[in-house]
């Protein structure tokens, strides 16, 4: 309400992309009668995935002739160019404005950046100054996120590494789904075949590690995961399933 903002949700293809078929056709005809149709706004990566470089190029072409702003949800779009082998600047560069999450594969305590034109965030402040935005004395944070940028780009590789590690180690266990092909960055997905989600969850909280009961399950790994940390947690997912089957 308070952006006069009317999303008009569109379901992600399985690789993360929304279909631009798909977006043409939720475009609003010119009628007064409807809110006008401003703003694509992609996320990259998704679930995990990554979008392609041409694609993005392909988004910011439709745009250009709908006459569309291009907005990216990067929250973890350095993860992104580490999967891409690329720049950032050459995925940041088909879109109008940019947010940056810090305060995940980054590493920083807490933090986001809006990216765009000068124009863009001049307008962008006013806004979050409307809604009670704004932080005093905010320059410990503002020296984290600086350490983040500076930092965490570097070490990306190795989440990555470690997702496949942890990937190809739940692949090995009968009573998971996984689908190794999903796992692009650092996020990983495993279905349990014979449900026990929530027995599992209760079994590895005594062993010390938290997760949440959902079905997929969903592991991301970060600078605060080590290997070990991925040899233990399939360690006790092991010893969990063979104490299931004794029963």
């Amino acid at each position: 309400m308070l952006g006069s903002v009317q999303p008009q949700p569109i379901e992600n293809e399985p690789n993360g992309s929304i279909d631009l078929d798909k977006a043409r056709a939720a475009i609003k005809a010119d009628d007064f009668h409807f809110a006008m149709t401003r703003l694509l706004s992609l996320e990259n990566t998704i679930g995990g995935k990554v979008l392609s470089l041409e694609y993005q190029r392909q988004a910011r072409t439709f745009c250009d002739e709908h006459g569309l702003q291009l907005h990216l949800d990067g929250a973890r779009v350095f993860n992104a160019a580490v999967a891409c082998h690329c720049d950032i600047t050459e995925i940041t560069r088909h879109y109008h404005s940019v947010s940056v999450c810090l305060s995940k594969g980054l590493g920083a305590p807490v933090g986001s950046l809006l990216l765009g034109s000068e124009d863009f965030i001049k307008r962008a402040r006013r806004l979050r100054k409307m809604v009670g935005g704004g932080m005093r004395q905010a320059g410990i944070l503002a020296a984290a996120g600086k350490i983040a940028l500076g930092q965490g780009p570097r070490r990306l590789q190795e989440d990555h590494d470690n997702a496949q590690a942890l990937t190809a180690g739940l692949a090995d266990i009968r009573q998971l789904e996984v689908d190794p092909a999903g796992t692009q960055t650092n996020i990983v997905y495993a279905r349990c075949r014979v449900g026990h989600a929530t027995d599992l969850r209760d079994y590895l909280a005594e062993q010390g590690i938290l997760i949440n009961a959902g079905n997929p399950l969903r592991f991301v790994t970060h600078r605060d995961v080590t290997r070990e940390d991925v040899d233990r947690l399939l360690t006790a997912i092991r010893q969990f399933y063979q104490a299931k089957q004794a029963l």
